[in-house]
């Protein structure tokens, strides 16, 4: 553990939830409001959290009768939500296996550049069938092929963001000169899924190049992360677990020749708050109660890769395959199989385990009760901060500003006031050298050459 954690504020619809869309606290047509995230953001950033996160997806997913499946493309809506706050970090999720890298650097580059210097990369490789068929496949490339993609996709990426070294613009109205071309840089790449001339036609930003985070558990996922990734999302649902995964990803990032602290591990945290403990109990069963089971198994099957249609819900799980078999999300998938095995849950009691969070850590109870768990977690070496995911949104977003996050402060565990203005000031990252700004004889060609 060190200096204070980070907080990360998981925006998603009206709530993390399956059945938050149905609760009264909720309103649904908030899923296609533009200022309801704006306000989503703000009351995050009046918590001084470092950050905000959209995941995306590229399909439609599971039991669309029963699903509220409607979502904004993330970086159309961060570009928005910069707008509307100062401070806050901006993380938007796209996907390296359905897009290009140049068209990406350019999207990001621009989201840093309107934001002030606080936008962030979530980078996911996408598992499924259903989005490979949106893009003209037949199905989703094999796992190992995926993170093969997405790590000369980051090379690319931030080849391309280095490509304009700092010193670049001369801006000189009197000579006509507006750049110095020896320091613009074609990157010249020839890789095994990419060409990609270069350079980029945007500037460096404030903070260098957009922060790189991650959520991929898996052992390629683990590897991708030591190797590239700035913060990763996690999810585990016992302290011991999460304890492993900290100090094997860091034990990783420093064979990987990184330090520890170059990595902040962010494991999710559903917070479902009450002022007593029995009231928070209330809005659990809520919750609960409103979940469609039809919509659960399906969604519960998309999640870990094995139909479960049709199985008994007062049964337990059917036997899984090996996670070798397993194309998907290796990581949710071996999550899910050791809750089932090791709480002995049938499949009934395993969606409403799963129903609040999709597999991150639930934790019911009053606002100390919230802060002891972060606490607990945080001063073990299980996590550098949390990904707060809110059973409800707004409401739970607020109950959490308003209450765990001054529990946080008096504790001394949390910032009462943002130090810098990028994400990577939040993060305590510093500003990452450019690549070409000491580069070697014919290492980067200059525009020039």
């Amino acid at each position: 553990m060190t200096g204070q954690l980070h907080l990360n504020a998981f925006l998603m619809g009206v709530g993390h939830h399956e059945a938050a869309w149905r609760h009264p606290a909720t309103e649904p047509a908030d899923l296609g409001s533009v200022a309801h995230f704006q306000r989503l953001a703000q009351i995050a950033e009046r918590g001084t959290f470092d950050s905000v996160f959209l995941a995306d997806s590229v399909q439609v997913a599971g039991d669309v009768e029963h699903t509220a499946a409607e979502r904004f493309e993330p970086l159309t809506l961060l570009s928005a939500i910069a707008a509307a706050t100062s401070r806050i970090g901006l993380i938007g999720t796209v996907s390296t296996g359905y897009s290009e890298p140049y068209n990406l650097a350019r999207q990001f580059a621009s989201l840093d550049h309107i934001s002030g210097g606080r936008a962030g990369w979530n980078i996911v490789t996408t598992a499924g069938d259903r989005s490979a068929q949106n893009f003209g496949l037949d199905g989703a490339r094999a796992h190992a092929d995926r993170y093969r993609r997405a790590t000369e996709f980051v090379d690319v990426a931030t080849a391309l963001w280095d490509s304009w070294e700092d010193e670049a613009p001369v801006r000189d109205r009197a000579s006509g000169r507006y750049v110095d071309p020896e320091r613009v840089h074609e990157i010249s790449h020839d890789g095994e899924f990419f060409r990609v001339r270069g350079p980029l036609n945007s500037i460096r930003s404030r903070q260098g190049r957009p922060v790189l985070v991650q959520a991929g558990s898996s052992e390629d996922g683990k590897a991708f992360a030591a190797a590239h990734a700035e913060a990763v999302f996690t999810a585990q649902q016992t302290l011991g677990d999460a304890r492993d995964f900290y100090r094997d990803l860091k034990a990783r990032a420093v064979a990987a020749g990184r330090a520890p602290s170059s990595i902040a591990v962010l494991p999710g945290i559903v917070p479902v708050l009450g002022a007593t403990a029995a009231e928070a109990d209330r809005l659990a069963a809520e919750l609960d109660d409103l979940i469609v089971p039809a919509r659960a198994v399906a969604q519960l099957s998309e999640m870990i890769g094995v139909d479960l249609s049709g199985r008994p819900l007062d049964a337990p799980l059917p036997p899984l395959p090996s996670v070798e078999r397993i194309n998907g999300a290796k990581s949710r998938f071996e999550l899910v199989r050791d809750l089932a095995a090791r709480e002995r849950l049938t499949l009934r009691q395993l969606l409403g385990r799963l129903g609040g969070g999709r597999g991150h850590q639930v934790v019911v109870g009053t606002p100390e009760r919230i802060a002891d768990h972060i606490e607990q977690w945080y001063a073990a070496g299980a996590a550098d901060g949390f990904n707060v995911m809110p059973p409800l949104l707004p409401s739970g977003l607020e109950a959490f500003v308003d209450n765990v996050v001054p529990e946080l402060r008096r504790r001394g565990l949390f910032r009462t006031e943002y130090a810098g203005t990028t994400l990577r000031d939040h993060l305590g990252f510093a500003r990452p050298e450019n690549r070409f700004a000491h580069a070697q004889e014919g290492e980067g060609r200059s525009v020039s050459a």
